[in-house]
């Protein structure tokens, strides 16, 4: 067995073996007549759609009462498996591996675009992936969907990822320095991670999932519910992704306002301004249609990468992974209207806002990236409101 399928099979085997027996029940109701439903998160910069359906209300208008499950990153699919939450939003790319070898959830709607980068060192570094064939590429874990992203990008290139590159792993917030110090050529990360080493200088962008194509139209996160919870609950399961995707609207109508929140709320670690930048690159249109091509064509490269079996029917693993709910539709998406709310969206002066930030920060704090656990990032500090981890 090849090392990267080796990768693969030790981040989901746990999860197969350990959460597809548990029953998941009819949701309990409140005294008010709510839906009870538990919704998990980490604690990371894309997730603020839920923490903004949270704030808004947008759950309760939806007849449900959210129960936040905080988990960590190294049991994210075993405790969704085990029922130990029922709703969350994350990356497609994470789940396509566990659900072709099992997995029972289900993916019903694209939340937002563009969380993931491959990126080379400035000056003499690679500029191109052609430029990445025979280089060290530092990444936060073999497995994890920054890895997943660059093997993706390197296979759509004729790079094989096993044989023509040395990966190197480092904690999230150590590759920039990594960088720095010649240990590796190039890396792949996520926000803010991607933002802050932009922000220094550090790198240049070699493959962004916002801006380039053909991943800028691809959705990297999705709406993901317990496939058990769902056959059981489908009338809640409906509402919590009408809730998320109302949510994901919302942000990218005020992803100031969002970014400010998630913070000052104590939803996440990290500085308003980075937490600002960082959502300002990300693209919240959701979309049930564009979650669904995005299962598809991940599906496609990461089978193409050598990541899926080469037996693996894509449009029959699409049928699987993907699920449409009554009244969770494109039309809806696009007829519902959210709140844009003063001095909630990105300032004309936001670089120098985030400039100002980082030039007055100097210890290193906790932060948890968009697709990697938290870790020390160099050169930033938690916010006075937030503890560090």
């Amino acid at each position: 067995m090849s090392p990267l399928k080796l990768a693969l099979v030790a981040a989901f085997s746990a999860v197969l073996f350990t959460g597809c027996n548990k029953n998941s029940q009819p949701a309990a109701k409140t005294a008010d007549g709510l839906t009870k439903i538990k919704v998990g998160y980490i604690g990371i910069t894309c997730e603020a759609p839920i923490f903004s359906a949270v704030e808004n209300g947008f759950f309760k208008d939806e007849g449900l009462e959210v129960e936040l499950v905080k988990c960590e990153w190294s049991k994210y699919k075993d405790v969704l498996a085990l029922g130990g939450y029922d709703v969350t939003h994350h990356l497609i790319m994470y789940f396509l591996k566990p659900i072709e070898q099992g997995l029972d959830v289900k993916i019903t709607a694209g939340i937002h675009k563009g969380c993931l980068r491959v990126q080379g060192r400035v000056g003499s570094g690679p500029q191109t992936v052609a430029d990445l064939r025979g280089k060290k590429i530092g990444c936060p874990g073999m497995g994890t969907p920054p890895f997943i992203f660059a093997n993706r990008v390197l296979g759509a290139n004729a790079i094989d990822a096993m044989k023509e590159i040395e990966w190197r792993v480092f904690p999230a917030g150590e590759l920039g320095l990594a960088l720095e110090k010649g240990e590796i050529d190039a890396i792949c990360d996520s926000e803010p991670i991607g933002t802050l080493l932009l922000a220094g200088g550090k790198v240049r962008n070699i493959a962004d999932q916002a801006k380039d194509a053909p991943y800028r139209d691809e959705y990297c996160c999705a709406v993901i519910v317990n496939g058990k919870f769902l056959a059981k609950n489908p009338v809640a399961s409906a509402a919590a992704t009408r809730a998320l995707l109302r949510g994901a609207k919302w942000v990218e109508a005020n992803p100031r306002a969002a970014a400010r929140m998630s913070v000052e709320k104590k939803y996440l670690a990290s500085n308003p301004e980075l937490n600002t930048t960082a959502i300002g690159n990300l693209s919240y249109v959701p979309s049930v249609s564009g979650g669904e091509k995005a299962v598809a064509s991940a599906a496609a490269e990461m089978k193409a990468a050598g990541m899926l079996s080469p037996t693996t029917d894509v449009d029959v693993l699409v049928k699987k992974a993907f699920a449409h709910l009554d009244g969770v539709t494109d039309e809806w998406v696009e007829a519902l209207q959210v709140d844009k709310i003063a001095d909630g969206q990105i300032p004309p002066d936001q670089d120098r806002r985030l400039a100002l930030e980082l030039s007055t920060i100097g210890s290193p704090f906790t932060i948890a990236t968009c697709c990697a656990p938290a870790s020390k990032v160099a050169g930033a500090k938690a916010p006075s409101s937030v503890a560090a981890k």
